[in-house]
C-alpha cells in the first residue's frame, strides 16, 4: 500500500490554479523529487500533504499510523533551546511522556495516585519502545555533527538546517519532506546531505533546484507543471530527455489542434449560403473546440535575460600580490597570489564562513588588506548581487526598484518600458506596482537579477545567486553568464552552476597548518575534484583535504580503486632506466587491464542510457541502478590510476625518471 495517495486534489491561489485535479502517489523507499517554475505551488503542496494546509478540492489519504516529519526551508527554533532539546522535540509524545516521568521521579511522591500514574508511564513508555530514546538522539546528533550543548540562537544558517534535519531523523520517520534542504548549505554539507538521503531507509519527498543533487539523490522526478503532477522514473539526467520528449509531443499535438480549429473557425464565417446549409452537428463540435482551446493553460514564458556590457574594462581587472586579511586570532586569507583578467569567470569554493565574501571584498576596495598588494583595473563597472537581497527595499514597487523616477531601462543603446522589461523576467505588468515583501524567495531573486542586469557593468560579481530560483531560469542565467563578453566573479554551492559557468576555481584549504590558504585551478568544480583524486591516487592526503578526510569542495576520502597489478602510488625512488620485477610485470600487464576497464565501462555505460533500466521503480531496481553509476564511477577512478601507473613506468623505462 502507498504511504500517501493525492486524488484529484485542486488548490489555487486567487483566480490561478496550483493544482488542478492532480493524482500522485508515494511508495515506500521512493526519493521523490518535486520541480517546478517558482511560484507554480511546490510548497503549497508540501504543506497540504504535511496537514499545514488545506486543499480547495480532492483528498489526501496517508496510509495508517504514518510517521511523518518536516524540514521547512526556513527552520524555526527557540533561540534558547540547546541543540538536544530541539532535536528531543522532534519525538513529540514520547519526548513529553519521558518529560513528565523524570519529573515525577524527581518530585519524590509516593501517593497512591503518583505510584498510579508512574505505572501508567511506564507501560505507554514501554509500548512506545521509548527507552532507548536519548540514545537514539545522541546516535543523530553525532552522525549529524551537533554539539548537544551549543545555543541554538548562536547556530548559522547552515548549522540550523541540520539541527532540523536531525530533529526530523530522530523520530525515525516513514516519509521525510525537505523543502530546498541545500539552502544555507556549502557543498560538504550538501554532499554528506546527499549521503545521509541515499542511505536513509524511509521515503523522502524532496524540493530542491540543485540538478546535481537531483542526479544523485532522487529515484522519480514530479514536475508540477501547469496545476498537473507529471511523474518520470529515473534521477534528473532521465527526466530532461523524457521531458524534451513530451514537450515536443505536446507541441505537435498542439500545432494540428489549432490548424484545425482555425479552418472550422473559416467554415463558420462563410456567406450566406453556407449558412444555409450549415451542419449544426459541425457547430456544436466547433463550440466545443472553442471551449477545449480556452480552457488549455499554455506554458508560462522563459525568462529574457540580457545584460549591457559594452564599456570594456582594461585587460587586468585586479592583481593581488601576497595578500593577507585576518580578523582579531582568525587568519582569513594568507599570501594570496591571484590575477583576474577581462573575461575571467572566477569561482570561489568554500564552507560558510571560509572568507569568500572577504576575498570579494579585497579584490573590490571594500576592504583593506592587512599586508600585500592589491592592484584594480581601469575603467571598471561593477554590478554586485548580495545573496542577503540587501538591495530590495520591501516598501519600494518593483517598477522603483528597477528604474526608480522613471518608466524607461537603458540596455546598451536601446530603451525598454520598465514594465515590458519586467515581463522578460516572468513578472506581469499588473504586478508592477506591487510591493518588493509581497514576492516569494525565487522572485526576489528573479527581481535583484533584473535590477542588476539594468545597469551597464563589465564586472558581475555574483554572491550566491541560484538560491530559490527554478531551474529554467538557472539554465538560462548560465548561458547568459557563459556568452558575457565581462568578467565573473561567482560564489555558488551549486556545483553544476560552477561547472557550467566558471574558468576557474579559488579553493579554500581547511587544513589546520594552512590557515587562510586559497588554491587557484583551472576549469571549474569538477575539474578540481578530479586534481584531488589525482592526488589522492598517487598517496597521501590530497593537497586541501582536512584531517577528518574532507575538504572544502566537498571531497570525501574515496577507497582506493582496485587494479589488480599496480600499486597506488609511485613508490620509492629507484635508479633511472632500471625496474624491479613487479615493475616490469605491471608494464607489461597494465595494457591488457586497461583495455578490459574500458570494455566494461562501455557496456555498464550502455546500461545507464538504457531507458529499461529505469523501466521498473521497486527498490530492487533502483538498487541495481545505483550499483551501475557506482560501478562506473569506481571504473573511471581505477583507469586514470593504471594509466598514470603506466606512463610513469614507461618514462622510468626510457630513462626518464
Amino acid at each position: 500500500m502507498p504511504l500517501i495517495v493525492l486524488e484529484k486534489t485542486e488548490l489555487a491561489f486567487g483566480h490561478f490554479p496550483l493544482l488542478d485535479r492532480a493524482d500522485l502517489s508515494v511508495e515506500a523507499g521512493e526519493r521523490i523529487a518535486l520541480i517546478g517554475r517558482n511560484g507554480a505551488g511546490k510548497s503549497s503542496l508540501l504543506r497540504a500533504i504535511a496537514g499545514q494546509t488545506q486543499l480547495d478540492d480532492g483528498r489526501i489519504i496517508l496510509q495508517t499510523g504514518l510517521k511523518l516529519a518536516v524540514v521547512d526551508q526556513e527552520p524555526k527554533f527557540d533561540a534558547d533551546d540547546t541543540v538536544y532539546h530541539a532535536v528531543a522535540a522532534g519525538l513529540h509524545e514520547e519526548h513529553a511522556l519521558i518529560d513528565e516521568y523524570e519529573t515525577l521521579i524527581a518530585s519524590g511522591l509516593h501517593d497512591d495516585a503518583s505510584m498510579k500514574r508512574q505505572g501508567e508511564l511506564e507501560h505507554e513508555l514501554t509500548q512506545a519502545d521509548a527507552w532507548g530514546t536519548a540514545h537514539r538522539i545522541e546516535m543523530v546528533l553525532q552522525r549529524l555533527r551537533l554539539v548537544p550543548n551549543t545555543k541554538v540562537g548562536a547556530a548559522s544558517g547552515g548549522m540550523k538546517k541540520r539541527i532540523a534535519l536531525a530533529r526530523a531523523l530522530v523520530g525515525e520517520p516513514q516519509l521525510l519532506i525537505l523543502d530546498e534542504p541545500t539552502n544555507h548549505l556549502d557543498i560538504e554539507s550538501i554532499a554528506w546531505l546527499e549521503d545521509m538521503l541515499v542511505d536513509h531507509k524511509g521515503a523522502v519527498l524532496f524540493v530542491t533546484h540543485d540538478r546535481a543533487f537531483l542526479d544523485r539523490v532522487s529515484t522519480r522526478v514530479v514536475e508540477l507543471d501547469r496545476g498537473r503532477l507529471l511523474s518520470f522514473p529515473g534521477n534528473f539526467s532521465a527526466y530532461q530527455t523524457r521531458k524534451a520528449e513530451q514537450v515536443e509531443v505536446e507541441r505537435v499535438v498542439n500545432a494540428k489542434f489549432d490548424k484545425f480549429l482555425a479552418q472550422e473557425e473559416v467554415w463558420i464565417r462563410k456567406g450566406v449560403q453556407a449558412r444555409r446549409t450549415r451542419n449544426e452537428g459541425r457547430v456544436l463540435r466547433l463550440e466545443s473546440l472553442r471551449s477545449e482551446r480556452a480552457a488549455r493553460r499554455e506554458r508560462s514564458g522563459q525568462v529574457n535575460i540580457a545584460v549591457d556590457d559594452s564599456t570594456r574594462s582594461g585587460k587586468v581587472v585586479a592583481e593581488l600580490t601576497d595578500v593577507s586579511k585576518s580578523f582579531g586570532d582568525q587568519v582569513i586569507v594568507s599570501g594570496l597570489n591571484l590575477r583576474l583578467l577581462r573575461g575571467d569567470k572566477l569561482g570561489l569554493v568554500g564552507p560558510n564562513g571560509a572568507g569568500k565574501s572577504t576575498i570579494i571584498k579585497l579584490i573590490l576596495g571594500d576592504l583593506e588588506a592587512d599586508s600585500g598588494v592589491v592592484k584594480r583595473g581601469s575603467k571598471l563597472d561593477v554590478a554586485y548581487f548580495d545573496q542577503f537581497r540587501d538591495q530590495l527595499n520591501d516598501d519600494a514597487t518593483l517598477a522603483d526598484t528597477i528604474s526608480p523616477g522613471s518608466e524607461w531601462v537603458e540596455i546598451g543603446n536601446a530603451k525598454k518600458h520598465v514594465m515590458s522589461y519586467l515581463v522578460d523576467f516572468l513578472f506581469p505588468p499588473e504586478r508592477a506596482h506591487a510591493k518588493v515583501s509581497s514576492l516569494s524567495g525565487g522572485e526576489r531573486n528573479r527581481l535583484l537579477l533584473a535590477r542588476l542586469f539594468a545597469r551597464p557593468a563589465n564586472l558581475l560579481v555574483l554572491d550566491e545567486p541560484t538560491n530559490d530560483l527554478d531551474i529554467d531560469t538557472l539554465e538560462l542565467l548560465e548561458t547568459l553568464l557563459q556568452d558575457y563578453a565581462g568578467t565573473v566573479i561567482l560564489v555558488s554551492h551549486d556545483r553544476a552552476f560552477l561547472d557550467n559557468v566558471v574558468t576557474q576555481v579559488l579553493v579554500y584549504d581547511p587544513a589546520p597548518d594552512n590557515a587562510g590558504r586559497w588554491t587557484e585551478n583551472p576549469g571549474g568544480y569538477s575539474e578540481w575534484q578530479a586534481v584531488l583524486k589525482r592526488r589522492f591516487s598517487q598517496g597521501g592526503r590530497p593537497e586541501g583535504v582536512g584531517a577528518g578526510g574532507s575538504s572544502a569542495s566537498g571531497l570525501r576520502n574515496p577507497p582506493p580503486p582496485t587494479v589488480s597489478g599496480p600499486g597506488t602510488g609511485p613508490g620509492p625512488a629507484q635508479k633511472k632506466g632500471k625496474l624491479s620485477y613487479k615493475e616490469m610485470r605491471d608494464l607489461d600487464t597494465l595494457p591488457a587491464q586497461i583495455a578490459a576497464l574500458e570494455a566494461e565501462q562501455k557496456l555498464v555505460e550502455a546500461k545507464l542510457a538504457d531507458p529499461a533500466t529505469y523501466a521498473r521503480t521497486d527498490a530492487a531496481a533502483l538498487a541495481d541502478a545505483a550499483k551501475l553509476k557506482d560501478r562506473f564511477d569506481a571504473i573511471e577512478a581505477g583507469m586514470l590510476v593504471a594509466l598514470e601507473r603506466w606512463d610513469a613506468l614507461e618514462k622510468k623505462a626510457a630513462g626518464g625518471g
